[in-house]
């Protein structure tokens, strides 16, 4: 049995230089492109072990390897890795986990590591961007252990007082962690490479590692299997010249131009033959090649190709694709069970569409990450059915599309201002979620206010002293607002529950406002009190309230004043019918 060479994830938080360390890799400048400057989506990327011989000569002279190389995909996430399957278990046979030095371990990164713990998928981490440390001298694709040593007192210490901070994080949940020179054994603690993706510096590092931990540990895994290919398809792509292509990672087996495969789609799958394999040039990217594709006969496990079919109407992103060859029922099954999505939903919930499972999972994730409920979801671009559909259901906050990297059709976009909703798209999801919760945030204060202008809302008033403008009809005295707030219309009460009359008007200096919030003191003319017989000055007086609102009430985020004149109002009211708003 040959080695086939190992599959690399690389993981990380948002911003901290995943792609930028396969850009180096390969010398292309893919993360410019991306939407945000965010992986979105799952890339491939060969690296012959020649050119790690090259990276790595400093640190290895002419020593050499068993391993053919390494394939590195670049996921847009730590969800992404768990929808990457192959055969249930992950896709990855290692991981690079990228963390920044200068912003140390983010949720996200905990999360990665737990998950590559869970899935027992052996990692490394490459704590970036050594070069923005304080005195570091910087050498553009120097191994990592030869330019520390050229390093001042002064900027080594910076450097391992970041490195132990980080070490230190880890050690506090569980993982034991060092620079990876400093390792004895591998098997119990983290491998640390300090590098610089933006220069290249610790990268003949860091291919190092990766090689020599695939041929310490994993020799038996990388043993390449014979016979009918599996793999997991990352992307559906209309190419130019060649129409609808399938970009597809192999990780078991061989496969032949002109194979019958079973793809995975929403429903059943559906079988269909490969009419070409188009492979990328070494060094290069499945999803943006500088260089022209090579078309193949026949590719072997593990490796990232294009591929041209019959038929691929269906065919969802993140399902597995399996060579149709003996029990091909049997077949047809693992790959339904393959292409399940597992996402909680509930009666009561947003629906939320993306377009691949990947995608799907991933949105999915940070959804129940802050709590938002799903009602449905579904891979695809926005539909006139999918308006229509959601505009039925629940309360404004569910009636809502969050579509992740996909558009509305054209008769969606036409029918979408007919009806009660609202979509959300966005190509990064945190940005998608942010705006959600924005809006969603925005739309309840809008619906608080709106609420509180249907009736008449808690408020208390004491008549102020020296401030008597006219005695009745209608009275005018000066009022401190004590808690709430009193508008015209109101009606006020005493506080033994007598109908003390309407306010008419309420001014402020001189000017006539529609309103008097907690702490102001304003002039307000009350019809049907005559001061000095139902009114006095230092009396208190409260807003009367409707019974029916009560409860509506009390459900409104009310602040504490607020809420305690609510319990005064209605002790008051009580005082005249003892089961008042009960």
């Amino acid at each position: 049995m040959t080695t086939r060479q190992p599959i690399v994830s690389v993981l990380g938080h948002v911003d901290h230089g995943k792609t930028s360390l396969l850009d180096r890799v390969r010398g292309s400048a893919v993360v410019q492109r991306e939407a945000g400057l965010i992986t979105q989506h799952i890339g491939a990327t060969e690296v012959p072990i020649e050119h790690i011989y090259k990276v790595c000569r400093p640190l290895i002279g002419n020593k050499r390897f068993n391993v053919p190389g390494l394939l590195f995909i670049d996921t847009p996430g730590h969800q992404s890795f768990t929808s990457l399957r192959a055969r249930g278990g992950a896709l990855a046979d290692l991981a690079v986990l990228v963390i920044d030095i200068n912003e140390g371990l983010k949720p996200q990164t905990i999360e990665s590591i737990q998950i590559l713990k869970r899935f027992k998928t052996p990692f490394i981490i490459a704590m970036n961007k050594i070069d923005l440390i304080d005195g570091w001298e910087t050498k553009e694709n120097a191994p990592f252990v030869l330019n520390y040593r050229d390093q001042t007192d002064e900027a080594k210490a910076n450097l391992d007082d970041r490195m132990y901070k980080i070490i230190g994080d880890l050690y506090e949940r569980g993982y034991s962690a060092d620079r990876y020179d400093r390792i004895e054994d591998f098997t119990k603690a983290i491998a640390i490479v300090p590098m610089s993706a933006r220069n290249g510096e610790g990268l003949p590092d860091l291919l190092l590692v990766l090689i020599g931990l695939a041929q310490r540990f994993l020799e038996q895994r990388l043993k390449a299997e014979e016979g009918p290919a599996q793999g997991t398809i990352i992307e559906i792509k209309e190419e130019k010249g060649l129409g609808p292509t399938l970009d597809v990672i192999i990780f078991a087996g061989t496969l032949h131009k002109g194979d019958t495969v079973i793809l995975g789609t929403k429903g059943r799958p559906i079988t269909t033959k490969v009419k070409a394999i188009l492979k990328p040039r070494p060094l290069d990217e499945i999803r943006d090649p500088k260089d022209r594709f090579e078309s193949v006969k026949e590719v072997s496990a593990a490796i990232g190709v294009k591929l041209m079919c019959q038929n691929i109407d269906g065919v969802v992103a993140g399902g597995p694709l399996r060579v149709a060859t003996g029990n091909v029922g049997a077949a047809m099954d693992q790959v339904v069970n393959e292409t399940k999505v597992s996402i909680e939903t509930t009666e009561a919930g947003v629906y939320i569409k993306a377009d691949a499972i990947g995608s799907l999972e991933a949105l999915a994730f940070e959804c129940k990450a802050f709590e938002i409920p799903i009602r449905k979801y579904d891979t695809g671009a926005i539909s006139r059915k999918d308006i229509i559909d959601t505009a039925a259901y629940g309360e404004p906050y569910h009636r809502v599309i969050l579509g992740f990297n996909v558009d509305l059709l054209p008769e969606a976009k036409e029918a979408l201002p007919n009806y009660p909703l609202k979509v959300f798209t966005n190509d990064v999801v945190y940005r998608l979620i942010e705006d959600y919760l924005k809006w969603v945030e925005e739309e309840k204060r809008r619906m608080d206010i709106e609420k509180r202008a249907e009736f008449a809302f808690p408020g208390k008033v004491k008549l102020l002293p020296n401030c008597v403008f006219r005695a009745s009809k209608p009275a005018i005295v000066g009022v401190r607002v004590l808690a709430g707030r009193i508008r015209p219309g109101q009606t006020l009460l005493s506080t033994e529950g007598a109908d003390i009359g309407k306010i008419r008007s309420i001014r402020s200096g001189e000017e006539t406002v529609k309103e008097a919030i907690q702490g102001q003191e304003v002039a307000v003319a009350i019809e049907g009190p005559t001061v000095g017989r139902q009114i006095d000055v230092e009396d208190i007086l409260y807003v009367d309230l409707r019974e029916t609102m009560v409860k509506e009430m009390a459900k409104m985020d009310l602040n504490p004043d607020d809420r305690m004149v609510l319990e005064e109002t209605l002790e008051v009211k009580r005082k005249v019918d003892k089961f008042w708003g009960m």
